[in-house]
């Protein structure tokens, strides 16, 4: 089945779940993961003459450390199941573009990833880097659901009336 998977995370709650299940899914399977994360890059437009360099690589610090940090938790989880596991820290302003490259980069044959649930006018602001990623893979894309996301409305092809009739359709 699948012997390389690629696990984006972003450190967000819907993220650590699909940590644990794509733990799960490489224990099974006798995978291995490597664990993703896209930092973005600095993009400081200011005129103020205080902001220097040094101002610069100290919020490229503290994004590496911080980004390390989520990393480091796959990391963990992962030896803890007995599933080896490295990490790759990536600088990209598309983060599905990273992921795609990381995952063809690294001869993965699945990338699993959480979704956020985001619908409506959310999905439409702030996007979905991993609707990005299944429309432009060709690597196979397992998606995690966020456990807390509300359900993803239904087509109604039932009625709750028991006075209804579908006798005409």
């Amino acid at each position: 089945m699948f012997k390389h998977i690629l696990l984006p995370t972003d450190g967000s709650p819907a993220s650590d779940s699909a940590i644990d299940a794509c733990i799960e899914l490489a224990r099974q399977t006798g995978a291995s993961i490597t664990a993703l994360h896209a930092m973005p890059g600095p993009h400081m437009y200011t005129y103020e003459p205080g902001v220097t360099e040094a101002v610069n690589q100290q919020i490229r610090n503290e994004r590496h450390l911080h980004s390390k940090k989520y990393l480091d938790i796959v990391e963990q989880r992962a030896a803890a199941a007995g599933v080896p596991c490295k990490t790759i820290l990536a600088t990209a302003d598309a983060p599905y573009e990273a992921i795609i490259d990381a995952a063809r980069d690294g001869d993965c044959d699945l990338i699993a990833m959480a979704s956020h649930g985001r619908r409506g006018i959310k999905a439409l602001l702030l996007g979905s880097e991993t609707q990005k990623v299944l429309a432009h893979s060709a690597i196979p894309v397992l998606v995690f659901r966020d456990p807390a996301a509300p359900p993803p409305p239904r087509a109604a092809l039932t009625s709750t009336d028991p006075e209804a009739s579908f006798a005409g359709l």
